[in-house]
């Protein structure tokens, strides 16, 4: 092989950057996976793989080398025997064959050179981009024949990237004490605008102020930027400086040597620990930003059109040559040949990532947040006791300044039973409570989830949605989302050069992924700024093509914020509502310029029209006292106004004609409308006005309760005394978005997977409170902000519907139980992986018939399986284990297997017990409506005798119709029936585990 040519190199240079090769250092996620195979695939590429683009060359254009020899031979024979060489017809044949035919070598450095522009053409900074290149500067897009297409750059993309781990990074050091990495100066704005083509993004030590330690001298705080910078100047560079820069720091060095330990890898033996922890805190933010939905059939579709266009040449091919012939077709077979593989394998890393994205995440942690009201007093002792739930309720109810009058402060250490029952709307939170607790406490509520008003999840909105799939299908009434407006306010992360692009494929993918939650008759709200309006509207009626969409604009910000050009006072909540049907969106009230009759009058006004609107309505002293019944057909008042003895006078719908018409209420709506209705005596005689209209929404919302500095910024720091979450939305906008979408509903769910603040769940209970209504409602929020704002938000609006300086200024609580979930992310799972090759495996592979074939296609998926989900470990469903990150700090936790199970059945819970060392759940599933019973057991200690008891004792049985499925953990010697033609009663939670966990095909 011509392992010294450069376009062999070029190749070889690209490849490594593809397979990450030239990642060496980093140990996170795939790259941790990829250095474990780093040997096997250099082994493959080089040694394997790019040999059969010659061996495919000479099989077709024979070997040049040979018939060279030849020559030679004839030459030293004609010489040797005193004859002139070109004399011989064999040194004529021979120069002449060589003459006509193709360079091997030269085909094979062609090969490596269309390989290697093939696969950078696409590939750029750890994504491959749909960028098809038509010709120079053109680009082609796919088009199917719509009448409008919305097209971006990566449209067949997941989102991955997050902004937590720019935000956060840090490490433990074994002496205690912790070191982390923060931003300073970080102009995300400049830097959202496209990349000019020398400069790119880059992390850099602080020149101002590399470092700070906080007062304690237990943390040290390592300053970056994250700017832009020629691209002359690499990152790696920039690292080099920042480490030599801090080495040389005594102070560093003495107050925390742990940092300078060696971590060395294979090519850095002097590695650090601080360069280590740098290079991954700088990579974290540099790679990974998307995964590819078919990376295989786009590479394959994209390699076709790459030969035919700039290989083949077809105008240009000369069929009556048939040696330059056979060498162009050789040159494309040995080109597709080995492109196939390098694609195959690339694929396979894909789809293995997308695999781990897409798979249902495990439920880390359950606990739930219940008013005191709700707790029986029997658990009032133990909840006096606990100390860390008493700082919580100091922190975030300030009940140590709680005053009874002006000199009395009703409060003591330990709390009272007494002060518990005067504030029932304390919320009990569970995590401070031991497992032993929680279950009893839980087993006192039937219909559990029936009852629970809330649920909180914290996790990446794309996971937690998937999760929701199975349990909330087609049961969401409204979805009211406010994600990143893509401005300099409300940044994402994303490849510099594709802003819009990366911000479409962020909001298409969970657009899409919820739309399955929403009900039939399920609405989508979104606020959106013009930034990404226009682009948001066509991927939104793209999503949802069987809805309308309806652009209010809300005058958010009256005093403006000033443009180059213009003073921007609005933004935009996007309706969608379904097609089919009407009244999707409730009518709103809204002032009369001039009153005006209650009466009907014209077309359908006349009281045969409608007998049961044609009643008296009492008035006395200017006041309606009471409404009238209908009267008999045969009654016909004399005129519109009649005086009782009472001095009740009662006005019937008659006109000025004396013609009996009707009112526009019924019987069974006039009460409820009685606050629009004012009396006014026209020519000596009463009559009914309408003062407000019960009218359907504008499209331009304006006034002081859409302002969110004082219904939002405001309104968030008098609940938590400080400012805490920026450009927080009016909740009195929020409100109504809600009420107008869930009015008259029973038992709406309001879903918002971009809750911020928890702005969403804030206004679902102020409106559950002003109406008495029981909408439920679904948050979800990743990273810090859940437990620092959203999480304690709720709590304190469910404490009180009033605040000032952090402190509640009423006693309006209000009755909650809210659950709330910590979903494994993505990079929990990345983390977690472990590649194990069994002894039958080693054995298959050294064969080379299935050595290329395995690691092409089945290598990481099967060497992978136990650590994405270990079945052996569910004979102690209790103990079941995973590393962790959170808070910078990744730790061995046990996760909740059983919440995960009851998410991936789509289980909605009536009871929920621990009996004998059983932990039992009854409920129904939400798509096949199904009675369910779920049995969970320590199989080590709970045999299936010991299960065959308890089924006995608690009067369970396969055969009666009490249960339609039974789950139950580890095999069992239960009785079973057949109730489908591929479905069983009772059926192994291990294998249904398995197979709804990684049920991604139609996603």
């Amino acid at each position: 092989m011509a392992t010294d040519n450069h376009n062999y190199r070029k190749l070889q240079k690209v490849l490594e950057e593809i397979f990450e090769l030239n990642q060496a250092d980093l140990d996170f996620g795939i790259y941790r996976i990829m250095n474990q195979k780093r040997e096997e695939i250099n082994d493959f590429l080089e040694n394997r793989l790019l040999i059969q683009v010659k061996e495919v060359l000479i099989q077709h254009n024979g070997d040049n080398t040979k018939t060279q020899a030849e020559l030679d031979e004839a030459i030293s024979q004609a010489k040797n025997l005193g004859v002139e060489p070109d004399s011989l017809e064999k040194v004529k044949m021979l120069k002449a064959k060589l003459a006509t035919s193709i360079s091997v070598d030269q085909l094979e450095q062609e090969v490596y050179s269309h390989l290697a522009n093939f696969f950078k053409r696409y590939y750029k900074d750890g994504d491959f981009i749909s960028l098809r290149r038509y010709k120079k500067d053109t680009y082609a897009i796919p088009y199917e024949g719509e009448e409008v297409k919305l097209h971006w750059a990566n449209h067949d993309q997941y989102y991955i990237k997050t902004s937590e781990h720019l935000k956060n990074y840090g490490f433990k050091l074994s002496s205690d004490k912790k070191v982390k990495f923060e931003l300073k100066e970080a102009s995300t704005e400049q830097n959202n605008n496209k990349e000019q083509k020398d400069q790119a993004r880059m992390f850099e030590l602080f020149a101002e102020q590399p470092y700070e330690i906080s007062e304690d001298g237990k943390i040290l705080i390592i300053n970056f930027t994250y700017d832009v910078k020629p691209k002359s100047i690499k990152q790696d560079k920039l690292i080099k400086n920042a480490l030599s820069t801090l080495l040389e720091d005594t102070t560093i060095t003495n107050s925390f040597p742990d940092i300078y330990s060696l971590k060395p890898t294979d090519k850095n033996k002097n590695r650090t620990l601080l360069e280590k922890h740098i290079n991954d805190f700088t990579a974290r933010n540099s790679f990974d930003y998307f995964i590819h939905k078919d990376l295989g059939g786009f590479l394959s579709r994209e390699i076709d059109f790459y030969i035919k266009n700039e290989v083949l040449f077809l105008d240009d091919i000369n069929t009556e040559n048939e040696i330059d012939f056979t060498s162009q077709l050789s040159k494309v077979k040995a080109l597709k040949q080995v492109a196939q593989k390098i694609i195959k394998f690339l694929a396979q890393i894909e789809d293995f990532q997308k695999k781990l994205w897409l798979k249902k995440k495990f439920v880390v942690s359950t606990n739930y947040l219940i008013t005191l009201d709700k707790i029986p007093e029997k658990y009032y002792p133990e909840i006096t006791e606990n100390k860390n739930q008493l700082i919580e309720w100091k922190e975030l109810f300030k009940i140590d300044q709680i005053k009874v009058d002006l000199l009395t402060v009703k409060y003591s250490e330990p709390l009272s039973i007494s002060f518990l029952k005067d504030h029932p709307y304390l919320t009990l939170d569970t995590k401070f409570f031991t497992e032993n607790f929680k279950d009893r406490l839980l087993s006192e509520f039937d219909n559990l989830d029936k009852n629970t008003n809330g649920l909180l999840i914290n996790s990446e909105n794309f996971q937690a949605i998937s999760l929701l799939e199975s349990m909330y299908k087609n049961r969401v009434r409204v979805s009211y989302i406010d994600p990143p407006y893509n401005t300099k306010s409300t940044p994402i992360l994303y490849k510099n050069e594709f802003k819009h692009s990366s911000w479409l494929s962020l909001i298409e993918n969970r657009l899409k992924r919820s739309k399955s939650l929403l009900s039939k008759e399920g609405i989508q709200v979104i606020a959106i700024d013009d930034a990404e309006m226009v682009n948001l509207s066509k991927v939104s009626e793209e999503i949802y093509n069987s809805h309308k969409l309806t652009k209010v604009s809300v005058i958010h910000n009256p005093k403006g914020s000033i443009t180059r050009d213009f003073n921007r006072v609005h933004e935009y909540s996007l309706f969608l509502t379904p097609i089919e049907g009407d009244n999707y969106i409730s009518r709103t009230l809204e002032k009369n310029e001039k009153p005006r009759k209650m009466r009907r009058w014209g077309e359908n006004s006349l009281r045969t029209e409608r007998q049961l609107s044609f009643y008296p309505i009492y008035v006395k002293n200017n006041k309606i006292v009471r409404i009238g019944e209908v009267p008999p057909d045969k009654f016909h008042p004399m005129s519109r106004n009649i005086i009782n003895e009472n001095g009740e006078v009662a006005i019937y719908p008659i006109d000025q004609n004396g013609i009996e018409r009707r009112w526009n209420f019924g019987l069974d709506s006039i009460k409820e409308n009685l606050s629009r209705i004012a009396i006014i005596e026209v020519d000596k005689t009463l009559d009914l006005f309408l003062t407000h209209e019960l009218s359907v929404p504008k499209t331009v919302w304006s006034g002081g309760d859409y302002d969110a500095g004082n219904y939002g910024n405001t309104l968030l720091i008098n609940m938590f005394g400080e400012k805490k979450f920026d450009f927080p939305k009016s909740i009195k906008l929020v409100e109504k978005c809600i009420d107008l979408t869930t009015k008259n509903i029973t038992k709406p769910i309001v879903l918002d997977y971009f809750s911020g603040s928890g702005t969403t769940g804030h206004a679902t209970i102020k409106l559950n409170r002003k109406d008495e209504g029981d909408r439920k409602y679904i948050l979800v929020e990743m990273g810090t902000y859940f437990n620092f704002v959203t999480k304690p938000r709720i709590q304190k609006a469910v404490y009180s519907d009033n605040w000032k300086n952090g402190k509640s200024q009423d006693k309006e609580g209000i009755s909650q139980i809210v659950k709330y979930h910590d979903i494994e992310s993505y990079e929990d799972a990345l983390n977690n992986l472990t590649l194990k090759r069994t002894s039958e495996q080693k054995e298959l592979i050294n064969n080379d018939l299935f050595k290329d074939d395995y690691m092409l296609s089945y290598m990481l998926d099967v060497e992978a399986k136990d650590s994405l989900l270990n079945i052996d470990a569910f004979k102690n469903p209790f103990n079941y284990k995973l590393n962790i990150t959170r808070n910078n700090e990744s730790e061995e936790t046990v996760i909740d297997l059983v919440e995960t199970f009851n998410y991936l059945i789509g289980l909605h819970i009536t009871t929920l017990k621990t009996n004998r060392g059983f932990k039992v759940i009854e409920g129904v599933t939400n798509i096949t409506n199904e009675q369910t019973l779920v049995i969970w057991r320590n199989t080590e200690e709970k045999d299936n005798s010991a299960l065959n008891e308890f089924f006995t004792k608690m009067e369970y049985s396969t055969r009666d119709t009490e249960f339609d499925r039974i789950y139950v953990n580890g095999d069992n010697h239960l009785e079973n029936l057949k109730i489908g033609d591929e479905k069983w009663k009772v059926v192994l939670i291990e294998e249904e585990f398995q197979k709804r966990m990684f049920d991604i095909d139609n996603i």
